[in-house]
């Protein structure tokens, strides 16, 4: 390292980049599968806790329920429905991403994730050549290293 030249250590977001496989489809269907199973989980449980919630109230009060209970059940099902919705758009989306998937073709690259790296530069470099590298990986390996490093 030459001591005459100054340099300065900064950082940059690298883009991952994966090359669809049948090993790689397979993973990403299974995790948005996985995805999809644990917010029907989430939306079962949550009609449970609002049903629960509901007869809870009921039990506390007269019969028929007075004002004050009607809105306290009123406002449980409105945030068991807030969630719910929630929850649904949720599933949607990773139905969506599932269907995407499945459509990909073998060999494409398609953006996995971003992360962080550091890199030097120093006077005469060219910062934005610098900043654009992205990783490419086939089955998590990598496979090539693109840009200016």
């Amino acid at each position: 390292m030459d001591v005459s030249k100054p340099q300065l250590l900064l950082k940059r977001v690298v883009n991952i980049k994966a090359i669809v496989t049948p090993l790689w489809k397979e993973e990403v269907q299974q995790q948005l599968q996985a995805q999809i199973n644990q917010i029907d989980q989430q939306l079962q449980q949550l009609d449970i806790q609002g049903q629960r919630a509901v007869a809870e109230v009921q039990k506390q009060n007269l019969q028929p329920p007075g004002p004050q209970a009607l809105q306290q059940i009123e406002s449980i099902q409105y945030q068991v429905n807030q969630k719910k919705s929630e929850l649904l758009e949720q599933k949607n989306q990773s139905l969506q991403n599932l269907q995407q998937v499945q459509l990909l073709e073998l060999d494409q690259e398609v953006n996995q994730f971003q992360m962080e790296g550091f890199f030097r530069v120093e006077p005469g470099d060219n910062l934005i050549s610098k900043m654009q590298v992205e990783v490419v990986l086939r089955d998590g390996v990598v496979e090539e290293i693109r840009g200016d490093v």
